[in-house]
């Protein structure tokens, strides 16, 4: 797997997390072969998967 600065991309956040209060947070940076996932709360730091993993992921939470 690619190594990604994720420092340098931009962390898009779910329009479900939105509650007004700052709270729990999920956030996704994505690049071509790497997708970071982290807590807003912790940005420091976060894990990181393949894109193909996470399209996996996001497949099987669609069903």
């Amino acid at each position: 797997m690619s190594t990604v600065d994720f420092s340098t991309v931009a962390w898009r956040k779910s329009s479900y997390s939105e509650d007004g209060t700052g709270g729990n947070c999920v956030e996704v940076a994505a690049s071509p072969q790497v997708v970071g996932v982290r807590d807003s709360k912790a940005p420091v730091s976060n894990l990181s998967v393949s894109a193909a993993a996470w399209i996996a992921f996001l497949e099987s939470a669609r069903r």
